[in-house]
């Protein structure tokens, strides 16, 4: 799993997902959204995502 270059906002995190998933990155950040709402270590568990995936790497596409 890769954080997307391509469907990236902030750290490519909910592209990679979506990708990996074979979801709309739209979709994922929706449910991402309405899940952080809740109380819940949503965001830590983004961080670190965002710290040990690593990026996609160039070229690729899945």
């Amino acid at each position: 799993m890769y954080r997307s270059r391509e469907h990236r906002i902030l750290a490519g995190v909910c592209g990679g997902i979506a990708d990996k998933l074979g979801l709309p990155p739209t979709l994922v950040r929706i449910l991402w959204a309405i899940l952080s709402l809740f109380p819940g270590p949503l965001w830590v568990a983004y961080v670190v995502m965002w710290i040990l995936i690593p990026n996609e790497p160039s070229g690729h596409r899945a």
